[in-house]
C-alpha cells in the first residue's frame, strides 16, 4: 500500500521530529510574530525539496511538491501560540515572551501541528514512488486571533500556489493519544465577539437620583442576555453565549457615565447566528431605553470566526483511510464549541475540505479520569496553562494522519 511505503520512513525521522517539537514548544510565538517558527519551517521544506514561498500574509509559509500528474492536496498547520504563562513543569517548558514582554505558551498544541506536517512533508518527499500528484504543505500564522488565513488570502495565496482539489487540517485535542476523530458536517462552531457600551449620567454616589446608572444597565444586560440561549434558541439547537468582561467606573463613590461588556457567541447554523445577533441588539436597546439612557448603546461585532462544516464525501473518504490505518482508534469527533479560521482557505479556492482531531492526552490519565467522571477537571484542555500533549504517540499519530489522509487522494490508484 502507498501509505505503508511512505510511513516506512517514520522510525528513522522520529528522533529528529521529537527534538524539533521540544525546541518549538520552548520557543512559541504569538500570532503575526511567528518569525523564528516560519524561518525554520521554510528552511526544512527547502531541504526536503519543496518549492517554498514565505512571508505570505506576514509570516505564512507554503511548500509545494509536484510529483507528476494527479490530484493536488493542500494540508494546513497553524503555527501561533497564546499569551499564557506555562505551568506544565516540563523540562522544555516555555519561558518565552512576546513583543509586548508578556508570557507566551503553545497552550493550544499548534507545535504538534507544525511538527506533524513537517514530518509528513519529509516522508512524502522521501517516497515519491508511492504517490502521484501535488502535495502542498501550508503553515498558517495567526489562527488564534482569527485573521491569519484571511491575511494569506488577501496577500494573494490563491494565485501563488496550485489550486488544490481538497484541503485538509487537523487539531490536537484532549482525547487519548493515538486516537483520530472525524466528523462530517458541522464540526466547529462559528464565533462572534461583541463589545457593548451603554451610556448613563454621572453623579455622586450619595445622590443616585441625579444620575443614570450604567452599572445597573450593564448588570441587567448580563442577566437578560443569558435568556437568548435559554428562551429564544430551541432546546435541541446548540448555542453558547458567554459574557467574559464587564467594566465601569474607577472608584466606589461615583456613578460613572459609561459601562462596557464584552461577550462571545458560539453557533453552528447561520440562521441561529443571525437570530442571536438580532436578539442581542434588541435586548440591549430595550434595556437602555428602560433605564432612561440619554443615548443609545454602541454595539460592535469583532473577532468573528466562521463555522467549520466538513464536506461529507471528503470526510467519509478520509475516515475510511483512518479506519484502515488506525483500526478501533479511529473514532467519531464530538461536536466542538471551539472555532477555527481554516475553512477560509478552501472557501477561497472553492474546494471541499475536512478537519479532524487527534488525541494528545496520556491514555492512562484519560482512562482514570473517565472512570472517576473527572475528565473536565483532571485532563487539561487546550488553552490551559497545564496543557501538555504527551510527545508519543501524539506526534506519530499526527504524522500518520497527515500522510494517510493525503494518500487517500494521491496514493497510486487513488482517483
Amino acid at each position: 500500500m502507498s501509505a505503508d511505503t511512505v510511513l516506512a520512513g517514520l522510525d528513522a525521522i522520529r528522533p529528529d521530529l521529537e527534538a524539533y517539537y521540544r525546541d518549538l514548544h520552548a520557543h512559541p510565538e504569538l500570532g503575526h510574530q511567528e518569525r523564528r517558527t516560519s524561518a525554520r519551517v521554510a528552511e526544512r521544506l527547502r531541504a526536503y525539496g519543496y518549492d517554498v514561498s514565505d512571508g505570505i500574509g506576514g509570516t505564512g509559509v507554503v511548500g509545494v511538491l509536484a510529483n507528476g500528474d494527479g490530484p493536488c492536496v493542500l494540508f494546513r498547520a497553524d503555527m501561533d501560540a497564546l499569551p499564557i504563562e506555562e505551568r506544565t513543569g516540563l523540562p522544555y517548558a516555555s519561558t518565552a515572551v512576546g513583543d509586548d514582554g508578556g508570557p507566551v505558551m503553545h497552550a493550544c498544541g499548534h507545535d504538534t501541528h507544525v511538527t506533524a506536517l513537517l514530518g509528513a512533508a519529509r516522508l512524502m518527499a522521501q517516497a515519491r514512488e508511492a504517490w502521484k500528484g501535488t502535495y502542498v504543505a501550508l503553515f498558517q500564522p495567526a489562527e488564534e486571533p482569527g485573521d491569519g488565513a484571511r491575511g494569506m488570502i488577501d496577500d494573494g495565496l490563491t494565485g501563488r500556489i496550485p489550486k488544490p482539489d481538497v484541503c485538509l487540517a487537523q487539531h490536537v485535542l484532549p482525547y487519548p493519544a493515538g486516537q483520530v476523530l472525524t466528523r462530517p458536517g458541522p464540526a466547529l462552531s462559528a464565533a462572534d465577539n461583541y463589545r457593548i457600551t451603554v451610556y448613563g449620567r454621572s453623579a455622586h454616589g450619595s445622590a443616585p437620583d441625579r444620575g443614570i446608572d450604567p452599572v445597573v444597565m450593564a448588570s441587567m444586560l448580563v442577566v437578560r442576555l443569558q435568556t437568548i440561549v435559554s428562551r429564544e434558541v430551541g432546546p435541541l439547537t446548540p448555542a453558547v453565549l458567554t459574557v467574559g468582561s464587564i467594566h465601569s467606573g474607577a472608584n466606589p463613590n461615583n456613578i460613572p457615565e459609561t459601562a462596557e461588556i464584552q461577550l462571545n457567541v458560539r453557533t453552528y447554523e447561520e440562521d441561529v447566528r443571525r437570530r442571536v445577533r438580532d436578539a442581542i441588539v434588541r435586548i440591549t436597546r430595550a434595556e437602555c431605553a428602560a433605564s432612561g439612557a440619554l443615548r443609545g448603546p454602541e454595539i460592535e461585532r469583532f473577532g468573528a470566526f466562521p463555522a467549520t462544516v466538513n464536506d461529507e464525501d471528503t470526510t467519509r473518504r478520509v475516515a475510511a483511510a483512518f479506519s484502515a490505518c488506525f483500526g478501533d482508534r479511529a473514532k467519531v469527533l464530538d461536536l466542538q464549541t471551539a472555532s477555527e479560521d481554516f475553512s477560509e482557505i478552501p472557501k477561497a479556492f472553492g474546494v471541499p475540505f475536512t478537519y479532524w482531531g487527534f488525541g494528545g492526552t496520556d491514555p492512562e490519565l484519560y482512562a482514570r479520569a473517565a472512570e472517576r467522571g473527572t475528565i473536565a477537571t483532571d485532563v487539561p484542555g487546550n488553552h490551559n496553562a497545564a496543557f501538555a500533549p504527551v510527545i508519543q504517540p501524539t506526534l506519530d499519530t499526527g504524522v500518520r494522519a497527515a500522510v494517510v489522509s493525503a494518500l487517500a487522494y494521491l496514493g497510486n490508484g487513488a482517483g
